[in-house]
């Protein structure tokens, strides 16, 4: 094989710390005298050729910022039967020798079908819902936990002057873990998530128990996969006759200013992802596990089932009383 010529892309949902894990993929490359290129919109850049060259000044001062300098896309293109193998060959003119992505479950699913198409791949788990369960971390998760209980702190107080129960959607479609943490962390009365059904009349009778222990504010946090929170808004005011308001958090999550833990995080694994492709070992994703970086296949990493902290949501419902 000649000389390296990588190419980077983000896709899927932007989390904080991808421009972090940017900066660290294209800085590892420069310093390994490796060619480096940038992917616009994610998969679909691919397709229109919005392919550009990178140097270590095209990363300066973005380690502090979130969202990504490449911009981010969903692509249906890649979903078609020959998808694939059309982007594989548009990166193999473009001389491209190996691809990193930074993203989440279809992002990794993507790369897995052009790992089968002849691409040299290396995936980094980027994403808020800390759905990829090779890896304990997902870069963004963290920031997205404490922009969701700063929110909650905020609620608690004027729940607390006017006696409420506040109901608090956060992201997650199919994994409860940022409703877990946030709600945990925020010493949440209720937490509801995908995993596990919620029982109205169950949380209803622990508000009637906060109340009359003299409580002067009720949270419960909700993933937006737990169902439908209207439904619970209007259960819990008729069990309990208690005024409830819901606040949806939405996009806020996604974005600010990533944690320090986050911007290591991206930087060893952006890092290493280089690595990886440098030294011949393709077609793996990049995965934190305890405190040891480790690499997993892609057909492991995107075959496997983040289990909720079961733990984590017995001590929640334990410390709520």
């Amino acid at each position: 094989m000649g000389k390296e010529k990588l190419a980077v892309l983000t896709s899927g949902g932007d989390s904080p710390g991808m421009n972090a894990a940017i900066r660290a993929v294209v800085r590892t490359s420069v310093a390994m005298g490796i060619d480096i290129y940038g992917i616009d919109h994610g998969y679909r850049g691919i397709y229109e050729n919005e392919i550009h060259r990178m140097d270590r000044y095209s990363v300066a001062d973005i380690i502090q910022r979130g969202g990504t300098i490449l911009y981010t896309d969903r692509c249906d293109r890649m979903m078609d039967e020959d998808g694939p193998a059309e982007a594989a060959e548009l990166l193999n003119q473009n001389g491209i020798t190996g691809l990193i992505i930074i993203g989440g479950d279809g992002t990794f699913k993507g790369g897995l079908a052009l790992k089968k198409c002849g691409i040299r791949i290396a995936a980094v788990p980027g994403t808020i819902d800390n759905d990829i369960a090779c890896t304990d971390r997902t870069i963004g998760f963290d920031t997205a936990v404490n922009t969701a209980l700063d929110a909650i702190s905020r609620i608690r107080d004027t729940s607390s002057s006017h006696n409420r129960v506040n109901l608090v959607q956060v992201m997650g479609r199919n994994c409860g873990n940022l409703a877990l943490y946030a709600g945990l962390a925020g010493g949440a009365e209720a937490i509801c998530v995908p995993e596990i059904p919620y029982d109205a009349d169950e949380i209803a009778h622990r508000v009637i128990i906060g109340k009359n222990k003299g409580k002067l504010h009720c949270i419960i946090v909700f993933a937006e996969g737990a169902g439908d929170m209207n439904m619970l808004n209007y259960e819990l005011q008729k069990k309990t006759g208690i005024e409830v308001r819901s606040t949806v958090l939405g996009y806020t999550q996604r974005g600010g200013s990533p944690t320090a833990s986050d911007r290591i995080l991206a930087s060893y694994m952006g890092s290493m992802a280089v690595r990886l492709l440098a030294e011949g070992d393709s077609g793996k994703a990049v995965c934190l596990d305890g405190r040891e970086y480790t690499a997993v296949p892609l057909e492991e990493a995107t075959n496997m089932s983040r289990i909720l902290a079961s733990d984590y949501y017995e001590l929640a419902r334990t410390l709520s009383v």
